[in-house]
């Protein structure tokens, strides 16, 4: 790892602190992730799950309450909400950038509704603008969640400033990733901030008062750390992201029925996936399996038809889109320091599939 060096030196000043809860690394990476995001305050947590659902507590959304959130999603942006005893109500993407379609979203909106909760998914920013209006007009919170897309922007505006509260994941596979767990929540909100604070950590301000029942949700100085030292790569990874992306672009042009990843106009994508799409997925994985190329697939069964969900009453063919994008949906080898001999690899793989169909 080029970067091995500086997060050993992270680790040996961690360890000879000898302190590893709510100290100084946390606090300055708090600041510094502030201020990538654009954001007053950044508040440091255990994971992206636990920033969504400290979101949602902070925001004081509960039972009785709908929370606006994407048909498919990963299963966290829904857990979250169930996690306050509020109702998650799944509204379907766009067709071409996969995010959550700003146009569905005010049929779902009732009197019990209290806040929207889009991803960034893939790591391309949603429609914000569109989706901030229609919050205003609703008198509603919105909530990002912004775990795949550290850096991406919509319009000029990046990802995790727009919304009252928003979370973020640092799991170790995203863009911006621990070396463990770890998650953030950003907002501008001074007040918002600090009721985060005091719920991740027991619900107390001060060492053995507790103000309201809380959460053991805290990021440790030692993710922190190694936090602090990729943040300073975050850029450069992302255009090589970026780099990737449009390799394969270039050589996957023409092959079969494939479909790329297509951006929103004002939105940029920092792909932390990228996902094609075939009819032919199931047979494509197997393969590229067999030439030694690992794919995913992200996610073959969406919120509704999952057995957590099934209180929901919610059926096969529900949520077409979501359905679809399940059945034919395949994330293809992408990462930093990916060189384009690997991505010609790929590619010419893939093109000879679709030469034996």
């Amino acid at each position: 790892m080029p970067i091995s060096e500086e997060l050993k030196n992270s680790f040996s000043r961690v360890l000879n602190r000898n302190w590893y809860l709510l100290g100084k690394e946390l606090e300055e990476f708090e600041s510094n992730y502030a201020a990538y995001n654009k954001t007053n305050f950044a508040v440091g947590v255990s994971n992206g799950l636990d920033a969504l659902h400290l979101a949602l507590q902070a925001l004081e959304i509960g039972p009785g309450m709908e929370v606006i959130v994407p048909s498919n999603t990963y299963i966290a942006t829904v857990l979250a909400v169930s996690y306050v005893d509020a109702t998650p109500v799944l509204v379907e993407p766009d067709p071409q950038s996969y995010n959550i379609d700003p146009s569905k979203i005010e049929a779902a909106i009732t009197s019990r509704t209290k806040a929207i909760m889009p991803v960034h998914l893939y790591g391309q920013a949603c429609n914000m603008e569109e989706i901030m209006k229609m919050a205003d007009r609703h008198e509603l919170y919105v909530i990002e969640d912004n775990a795949q897309a550290h850096g991406a922007t919509f319009n000029n505006k990046i990802t995790g400033s727009w919304g009252h509260l928003n979370g973020t994941s640092f799991y170790p596979g995203k863009n911006l990733g621990a070396l463990g767990d770890a998650g953030g929540v950003t907002t501008n909100d001074a007040d918002l901030a600090q009721k985060v604070r005091v719920l991740r950590n027991y619900g107390s301000h001060k060492k053995y008062y507790n103000d309201v029942i809380g959460h053991n949700m805290r990021m440790d100085e030692l993710q922190a750390a190694f936090l602090a030292v990729k943040l300073k790569h975050l850029d450069a990874w992302t255009q090589q992201r970026q780099q990737i992306a449009s390799w394969y672009n270039e050589t996957l042009n023409n092959a079969g029925d494939l479909i790329l990843p297509f951006t929103t106009p004002g939105a940029t994508h920092v792909y932390h996936l990228y996902v094609v799409q075939t009819q032919y997925r199931d047979q494509l994985q197997k393969y590229l399996t067999e030439n030694n190329i690992g794919t995913l697939i992200h996610y073959p069964v969406p919120p509704h038809l999952q057995k957590a969900y099934a209180h929901l009453n919610h059926k096969k063919g529900d949520f077409p889109l979501a359905e679809k994008l399940a059945d034919t949906c395949l994330s293809l080898p992408l990462w930093p320091g990916m060189e384009k001999r690997h991505v010609d690899y790929v590619s010419a793989a893939i093109l000879n599939f679709f030469k034996t169909i």
